[in-house]
């Protein structure tokens, strides 16, 4: 429940960083970049959650098989 709450908190301020940006859009570059680090981490919880899992499973590879000589 504490996940889903962070993460719709996270997205509100996300939404709301946006919004801000429209409607005063920064000075110059540095500005502009300055803003996006805060945005793309609110983002990435918003769409992840708090622990960082992909929603998409990773798949293993198997161990390497040992059998062969050493170093060749």
């Amino acid at each position: 429940m504490n996940a889903l709450i962070l993460r719709i908190v996270c997205g509100l301020l996300f939404l709301g960083m946006v919004l801000g940006v429209v409607t005063h859009p920064p000075k110059d570059l540095t500005q502009g970049l300055g803003m996006m680090l805060p945005a793309s981490m609110l983002l990435g919880v918003a769409l992840k959650g708090p622990k960082g899992r992909s929603t998409i499973p990773k798949k293993r590879t198997p161990p390497p098989v040992s059998g062969g000589t050493p170093g060749v």
